[in-house]
């Protein structure tokens, strides 16, 4: 099924439940990995999917198909998992920096999330980037979109984006050499 069926299915009122199970089984688990890239709690994931998958369902009749379909669904689950973090790091009167610095501890701290040492350490890498460099990176290097498409998503311009991965790579080089 396309894009362009599936938005049409998920616009008709008669077919919405059915496109929207057909999104929901196509995306979530993508969306899952992403969301959890950004706020690593296991919890907190499944809550900010939810929300996601929420927001989607109430506003797929405002997707007027500028972008891709699965390009508007991460931008909203990048906004949603962001929000998350900004009300984290507002209950724990810090930054998202200061709560992404914790992400390393709670996936060691879970046996379901197991990482390789290679993992560990970029993730470790990662998690010492300003938090919108990591985003790029991940979103680029583990998600595999395009920066066109990282753009869209973040609603900033191509060429931040390239700038973001840029520094990003820079950066991540020189931690890895010192881990």
């Amino acid at each position: 099924m396309t894009e362009i069926e599936l938005t049409a299915l998920l616009k008709n009122p008669q077919t919405k439940t059915r496109g929207f199970t057909i999104l929901f089984d196509l995306y979530k688990e993508r969306l899952y990995y992403h969301i959890r890239s950004i706020v690593a709690n296991h919890e907190a994931t499944d809550d900010v999917l939810q929300n996601t998958f929420i927001k989607i369902y109430r506003h797929i009749d405002g997707f007027e198909g500028k972008s891709q379909l699965f390009t508007w669904m991460y931008r909203i689950a990048t906004n949603e998992a962001l929000n998350y973090l900004k009300i984290e790091a507002k209950h724990q009167q810090g930054t998202i920096d200061s709560v992404r610095e914790k992400r390393v501890l709670q996936m060691e701290a879970h046996s379901y999330f197991d990482l390789s040492e290679v993992e560990k350490k970029l993730q470790k890498a990662l998690d010492q980037l300003p938090h919108r460099q990591a985003l790029v990176f991940s979103l680029h290097f583990e998600q595999k979109l395009k920066l066109k498409e990282i753009a869209i998503i973040l609603e900033t311009s191509l060429g931040n984006v390239k700038a973001l991965h840029h520094l990003a790579q820079k950066k991540l080089k020189k931690i890895l050499r010192q881990l």
